[in-house]
């Protein structure tokens, strides 16, 4: 294993001759935005045999890919125009994404649902790499199968037998990385966002909702999953969103599920209330706050009485709480729906949770 130290000055000769090596079907040992990583041109049989073979790895488990683009993005997996929406939020950065694969690389690199792992990163060299390249390299982490990934290229070479050394052909040695986490890996390929390894980058939970039957499941789902987490607080859902958007649908859901099949949009009352017959709640409060215009409004709304133990609380517009909502924060669990239009009918649904949820 030939070593090369990376510098200031040489980028462009480390990025030559580590062509020349991926061009040959090599193998080469490169800093990432994580950890050190094992390139190897995706779609070279003999370079990811040999791979595999260094790696150890498991028939069957999956290996994801460095692009460096968009357009090549879109080349290597499916995407679907709410699927896309996601990514440009999280993508470059510290993630790995499932998506349906279009075979264009070696079929081994794919899980057994024929989906491909995308890595489209913040890391100067490597994205260079990849564009003069002009293919997607594997985005494995430089260990054995099973073991801890490395942020010295020392501890690596200690990990490897002589034969499994002589099957790498270039090592680029760019000192101790930052002590960062591997990627965050999401699977996007089913309605529910899964992360299926956490790193250091989170994200929020993330749904995307086909139908207004499918938004009232969600929400159903959602609060079941968080009725337990409120300690002795009320439960406040803050929900915001465009005019249209599936507050009102969001709200329906969960009054369904406790039993309220008559919840109206209570725009020119401003507020809502119904009585509940549940052992974890008295009541549910519905306000929408569209029609609030000042301070003095807001505080004739009663929101302040209503913060009461076993009250759930809707918000409609819940942007419009303003200063009160330093006093929701501190006595109650809150759950932020953000709804966002993306198609005719289907819609992304962002739940996110005030800091101090956390500590209750």
């Amino acid at each position: 294993m030939r070593t090369l130290e990376l510098t200031q000055k040489n980028h462009r000769s480390i990025i030559n001759e580590t062509c020349k090596v991926l061009s040959s079907g090599g193998l080469v040992v490169f800093p990432s935005d994580t950890v050190y990583g094992l390139l190897a041109d995706a779609t070279n049989k003999e370079a990811v045999d040999r791979l595999i073979a260094v790696k150890e790895r498991p028939f069957g488990k999956a290996i994801s890919v460095f692009i460096d683009s968009w357009e090549m993005l879109g080349k290597q997996v499916e995407v679907s125009v709410s699927q896309k929406k996601i990514l440009k939020e999280i993508l470059p950065g510290a993630f790995t994404v499932i998506l349906p694969s279009k075979h264009q690389t070696d079929i081994r690199l794919e899980s057994e649902h024929k989906t491909l792992g995308i890595r489209l990163i913040k890391h100067s060299l490597v994205n260079q790499l990849i564009k003069a390249y002009g293919k997607p390299l594997t985005a494995t982490s430089a260990n054995l199968s099973g073991k801890k990934p490395h942020y010295q290229l020392s501890t690596f070479q200690k990990e490897l037998s002589a034969k499994k050394i002589k099957l790498i052909d270039l090592a680029i040695d760019a000192g101790k990385l930052p002590q960062n986490k591997p990627s965050t890996v999401i699977d996007l390929t089913k309605a529910t966002i899964e992360i299926l390894r956490q790193g250091d980058k989170s994200m929020d939970d993330i749904y995307i909702s086909k139908n207004e039957n499918a938004t009232k499941k969600i929400a159903q789902l959602i609060f079941n999953q968080n009725i337990t987490k409120t300690g002795n607080k009320p439960l406040v859902f803050i929900l915001s969103g465009e005019l249209g958007a599936g507050k009102t649908i969001f709200i329906k859901g969960i009054g369904e599920g406790l039993g309220i099949n008559n919840i109206i949009s209570p725009t020119y009352t401003i507020a809502y209330e119904y009585p509940l017959k549940n052992k974890c709640f008295d009541k549910l409060l519905h306000f929408d706050l569209y029609q609030i215009d000042s301070k003095q409004d807001l505080q004739r709304v009663g929101i302040e009485e209503a913060l009461k133990t076993k009250n759930v609380l809707l918000f409609e517009w819940g942007e419009k709480v303003g200063n009160l909502i330093k006093l929701i924060n501190k006595r109650a669990y809150i759950v932020y729906i953000n709804i966002e239009y993306v198609t005719e009918g289907s819609r992304k649904l962002r739940v996110s949770y005030n800091h101090e949820n956390s500590g209750d």
